[in-house]
């Protein structure tokens, strides 16, 4: 299926969405809906993980809505996939599974958002264009839960460096894709203002918009960044960011 965009100079290009789901009700249901939205198009329907990849490398959409839990290649396995291959298409998990284990692993495999399946509808569909605009969403429910493992991870990892930085010390660790841990670096003054606009649901454009500096300079401050705090995605650049905010 093939994009529908509208006329140039006028409305943005639609939103070219892959649905992976392998109830066929739930599928069907959330296909009608986004074809409801004029600037929403769905181009791609899988029913696993492995279709699920397959489909997004043929297809390069802009959203996949991916359920976690589907056979042959599960949806967090499935995430980590297309997140490496394909770095401009965000993924919004949509999922019955809220356990602390389960959203840690898909926000740490690339997820941009997490949401639950009973979330309104409206709810869905701001999202997704959310993430087309560049942001990241999470409820706070669901930050709450990727914090709490952070904090976990840090309480059974030793202390690194006696001497660290503030800023590093309250980000000490993030799991790397392999269960490894890594002390995070320290933040300048600017590179720490740019991480809370993140956590704000900023995207590039609106930060340096604020802070009166280039988008392509604000990309630049934001791979830093993510060294530092070896962070995947700006979904967790976001949820560090308001683990350093949080009380003791």
């Amino acid at each position: 299926m093939s994009a529908q965009n509208g006329p140039p100079g006028t409305d943005p290009p639609v939103i070219r969405i892959v649905i992976a789901e392998d109830q066929a009700v739930v599928r069907r249901g959330a296909v009608l809906l986004l074809s409801m939205e004029p600037d929403m198009e769905v181009v791609g329907q899988a029913c696993n993980g492995v279709e699920a990849v397959d489909l997004v490398r043929l297809l390069r959409p802009d959203v996949v809505l991916m359920d976690l839990h589907m056979p042959v290649k599960g949806g967090v396995a499935a995430t980590r996939e297309i997140t490496q291959a394909l770095p401009g298409t965000q993924v919004l998990v949509l999922t019955t599974l809220d356990d602390d284990e389960t959203v840690f692993e898909a926000v740490r495999a690339g997820a941009h958002a997490y949401l639950l399946k009973d979330a309104a509808e409206d709810e869905l569909l701001e999202t997704i264009r959310a993430l087309r605009r560049g942001e990241s969403r999470l409820t706070p429910q669901i930050a709450r839960k990727v914090m709490d493992q952070f904090s976990r991870l840090a309480r059974s990892t030793p202390e690194p460096l006696a001497a660290a930085a503030p800023a590093a010390r309250s980000a000490e660790y993030a799991a790397s894709p392999h269960g490894a841990a890594f002390a995070a670096e320290a933040l300048n003054d600017k590179e720490q203002k740019i991480l809370e606009l993140i956590a704000e649901g900023m995207s590039n454009r609106q930060i340096g918009q604020t802070l009166f500096l280039a988008e392509g300079t604000i990309k630049n401050y934001v791979s830093r960044i993510m060294e530092k705090l070896h962070a995947n995605t700006r979904t967790e650049l976001a949820i560090l960011s308001r683990k350093q905010r949080r009380p003791d």
